[in-house]
């Protein structure tokens, strides 16, 4: 069950006088790393919200923003700061009279500047919005999981299909390499043969030469591990592990190792074309594996 690291979510729930929003957007990360903006007052709440998404969202950046209004029916007291009204009207008035105006001040330009009405809004008790803030929250991350999901399912099946024919070709080069080697014995044998003219051929001398051939170019272990390895990541594929972008990766990285390792062994034409096939896709597994939590 592979999931995306990239996704959006967003929640609401209303209590306690309050109506919250909590918005989540979700993006590639190496580790967990969460980026929180919280309202005024608000920022006890981080540690505890930071340990529920932390449960669920693994890895991945991902920006938390958290809106709060009042909820219906809920009025705010609102105070009027009379001297300092009185101040900038006082203020405006000597600038009509530099300016020639006899109007009286405009009061209702004056109550919209800065620091004229002041609303009462007290700081919530984070006992009682907790319930409130947390609700919104895990909404929130239930969306955002959700879309991860559905985008994981597409990298699921992308990297499956690459991953059979990875599978077809690794067949194909086990099927392969006993013959290279009967191949090369035969090759030898007619060149040193041809080499000789009509003396006779020295089998014991060929026998050692298509040994240590066989031995320089032998890469049984490297076939079997790349088989397990593929037999892993498909487990992995089709499990129920939330977060399995690193241990893709690693796999990935050994798959590279035995198929470099292959590359080097031997001079077949038919397993080096093999082994840059399988290369090729491992290179697009591996770049979608980097958008896998």
């Amino acid at each position: 069950m592979l999931r995306s690291m990239t996704g959006y979510g967003r929640g609401e729930a209303a209590g306690h006088q309050y109506r919250v929003e909590v918005e989540l957007k979700a993006v590639n990360h190496r580790y967990a790393d969460f980026i929180f903006r919280l309202p005024k007052g608000w920022a006890a709440l981080e540690d505890r919200l930071r340990r529920l998404l932390q449960a669920q969202i693994f890895r991945g950046r991902v920006e938390v923003e958290v809106r709060a209004s009042a909820a219906e029916g809920v009025v705010y007291p609102v105070a009027v700061d009379l001297p300092l009204l009185k101040g900038y009207l006082a203020a405006i008035a000597q600038v009509q009279a530099v300016l020639g105006q006899d109007e009286p001040p405009d009061w209702r330009l004056a109550v919209q500047l800065p620091g004229v009405l002041q609303v009462s809004e007290e700081v919530p008790e984070h006992e009682l919005i907790w319930p409130v803030l947390a609700e919104a929250a895990q909404r929130a991350v239930a969306e955002l999981l959700a879309m991860r999901l559905r985008e994981g399912a597409h990298l699921a099946e992308d990297i499956s299909a690459r991953l059979q024919s990875i599978q077809r070709w690794v067949k194909e080069i086990e099927g392969r390499k006993e013959r290279v080697v009967e191949e090369y014995r035969q090759k030898l044998s007619a060149r040193v043969q041809e080499m000789l003219g009509h003396q006779a051929l020295d089998e014991w001398r060929l026998a050692a030469e298509v040994a240590l051939f066989a031995e320089r170019s032998d890469i049984a272990e490297e076939v079997v591990r790349l088989q397990s390895h593929a037999a892993q990541l498909e487990a992995i594929l089709s499990g129920d592990e939330p977060a399995v972008g690193r241990k893709l990766d690693f796999l990935l990285q050994e798959m590279h190792r035995e198929v470099n390792t292959m590359a080097a062994k031997t001079t077949d034409l038919e397993i080096v074309q093999r082994v840059i096939l399988i290369k090729g896709e491992l290179d697009k597994i591996r770049e979608q594996v980097q958008n896998v939590e």
